[in-house]
């Protein structure tokens, strides 16, 4: 039990280092013809990034910043109700505030990156393909779901 709880533990932070990097890195569409990227916050180039997305000004992208930064904020939650509930939860209980976070979590990246597949993951057809942080999101959100649901069942022994 010690060393399932451990490698749980172990996967969270994981998530955590892997939300912030899809959130962060500006790697979510790259282009096939020039060497460029876009992401969440900035344009890049092989020589330097610019704050002008040709979208910038667009609702779709600022909820899609917004719950990238929430599910990072439940998340790190999640994490720290984990560690409290496993010193101070008595015996036989089980992690359902934890679970219940991770869960939320696991909605808002559900929420953010579906939003961004739908608007601008397959813009101007085969010119751009997915970067790494489009694909860490998709990772973030899977672990998530398999770390919430582990937390509703598990028992503290």
């Amino acid at each position: 039990m010690l060393v399932l709880l451990a490698g749980i533990f172990v996967v969270h932070i994981a998530t955590v280092i892997m939300l912030f990097v899809s959130t962060i890195a500006n790697v979510w569409l790259v282009s096939n013809t020039v060497d460029a990227s876009v992401g969440l916050w900035k344009n890049c180039t092989n020589i330097s990034c610019s704050d002008s997305l040709s979208y910038a000004s667009e609702d779709a992208l600022k909820t899609v910043q917004a719950f990238m930064i929430l599910s990072i904020i439940f998340c790190v939650i999640a994490l720290l109700v984990f560690v409290f509930q496993l010193f101070t939860m008595e015996k036989g209980n089980r992690f359902f505030l934890s679970g219940a976070t991770t869960l939320v979590c696991w909605l808002c990246i559900l929420v953010g990156v579906s939003i961004y597949t739908s608007h601008y993951a397959n813009r101007d057809g085969t010119q751009y393909h997915h970067g790494y942080s489009y694909i860490l999101g998709w990772i973030c959100f899977c672990f998530s779901f398999i770390i919430g649901v582990l937390y509703l069942v598990l028992r503290k022994k």
